[in-house]
């Protein structure tokens, strides 16, 4: 059984994990031990030489930041770099590509994507080497980091140094950060369970296997349908790591920001997998040369975004995805770098409902090709919605009713939902074992097959 974090197996780790973890808190070796034993237990599900392989990349990693926070020269340290990029790039294609290079009878060898941790153990290495963030000479607190479990799955990708810096720490655990965890654990579970996994078992999957069987409102709806599963799964993920990992004393990175609620794209990327934008950004769009030129800085958007695509699959529906956010990110900075002054300036702080409508449009059309299975399933689904057929047979009341709790928490404001989070952290103990109770309750009632993996873990 797999301890994925849509299983029970994973919460069992995680309340294991939360009282050895503070039993031990005041002897740092005990619990950092832990930590580490837990990211290989958590890993061990999915493959046993992932037990072997994770410590030995970390501890090459490791030693590379050793050598860079020890060496001056300059040649040196892009050598230490420059293997850090080609071992971690490795185990990402390895991780994410190698049915593809191989045939599909070798996609076993890599069941849990390693994308995530490479993403995160090249920001240590390239931190280090740009002198960005300070390192550690513990092995231990580098291997507890590096492969931390909560976002070894799929995120939030966070600087390794900053994890580093936390764990090495003496933590600390009020009951507010208690409340506030198990806040955030309960509403991921409910975003993945009541939302996401029900859209896409009675809608989403069946419109995107045999679109022709449904007609063209049908499809459309489904494609929106796909916009909200696709927002509460990830962002139900983010919200269970970011608890997992507060209970351990951990703070990690905000993902999602209400990302629907844009104006414009670079808005959006903003909002949306912030983690992942705020890499692609740092590492990949700062490293792209032409930056003093007038075309090449949005060129290399399209470039980012494009590599962006490709880095969820080598398919031609994940190059146009990125494709068309890397060219619709490089025609909105333009735009905006020549309408910049006065005009934008009388214009900040005030939200177009017709820009945010529109955003949203490109990005739910831009998802037909994400969610797609090939480029001619993407064409059928066009196609559905052009024929302007309508019927709404297959839209059964309680789904209407499902996608009608997804858009009013979407449009949620962000104050309401913090200050939900402020009251229940002030709660006592027994209301929050209470909530948590009755989520799993409500679950196992509601919820669909309740062992659903989350779509990025795959990624």
């Amino acid at each position: 059984m797999q301890v994925h974090s849509a299983t029970g197996s994973f919460y069992v780790l995680v309340a294991a994990v939360f009282f050895l973890y503070w039993a031990c808190a005041g002897v740092r070796v005990l619990r950092l031990g832990i930590i580490l034993a837990a990211n290989y237990l958590f890993c061990a599900h999915f493959g046993l030489f992932y037990v072997v392989l994770l410590p030995v990349c970390g501890t090459v990693d490791y030693l590379l930041g050793l050598g860079l926070m020890r060496f001056e020269r300059s040649w040196l340290r892009r050598v230490l770099v420059g293997a850090s990029v080609v071992m971690n790039l490795g185990l990402l294609v390895g991780g994410r590509h190698m049915g593809w290079f191989l045939g599909s009878r070798w996609d076993w060898i890599f069941p849990l994507g390693l994308s995530f941790y490479a993403f995160q153990s090249l920001t240590y290495t390239i931190d280090l080497y740009r002198r960005d963030g300070e390192g550690t000479k513990s092995l231990l607190t580098y291997l507890s980091a590096a492969a931390f479990f909560p976002t070894l799955e799929a995120g939030p990708i966070t600087r390794v140094s900053e994890i580093v810096k936390q764990l090495a720490a003496r933590p600390s655990l009020r009951r507010e950060d208690g409340g506030r965890a198990f806040f955030l654990i309960g509403m991921g579970i409910l975003k993945k369970a009541l939302i996401a996994d029900f859209l896409a078992e009675n809608l989403v999957n069946r419109v995107f296997d045999t679109p022709t069987l449904y007609s063209g409102a049908e499809t459309l709806i489904a494609v929106y349908a796909f916009s909200l599963q696709l927002y509460f799964d990830f962002s139900g993920y983010t919200d269970i790591a970011r608890g997992a990992a507060l209970l351990l004393g951990v703070r990690l990175p905000l993902n999602f920001d209400r990302p629907y609620q844009s104006q414009n794209l670079p808005e959006f990327w903003r909002r949306w997998h912030i983690t992942f934008s705020n890499w692609l950004r740092d590492y990949l769009f700062f490293s792209l040369p032409g930056k003093r030129s007038a075309v090449m800085p949005y060129l290399n958007l399209v470039i980012t975004m494009t590599l962006g695509g490709l880095w969820h699959g080598l398919g031609w529906t994940f190059f146009v995805w990125g494709l068309l956010h890397g060219l619709g990110l490089a025609v909105t900075r333009a735009w905006q770098a020549r309408k910049r002054g006065a005009a934008t300036a009388r214009g900040r702080g005030k939200t177009s409902p017709l820009a945010v409508f529109a955003t949203y449009q490109f990005v739910c059309l831009t998802w037909i090709f994400f969610r797609a299975s090939s480029l001619s399933n993407a064409l059928e689904i066009l196609a559905r919605i052009g024929s302007l057929t309508v019927g709404f047979e297959n839209i059964a009341p309680t789904l209407a009713l499902v996608m009608l709790i997804g858009v009013a928490a979407m449009l949620a404001r962000k104050q309401w939902y913090e200050a939900a989070m402020e009251r229940f952290a002030a709660c006592p103990f027994y209301i929050h074992a209470a909530a948590i109770t009755a989520v799993a309750l409500t679950v196992h009632r509601l919820g669909g097959r309740g062992n659903v993996p989350f779509v990025y873990s795959r990624f």
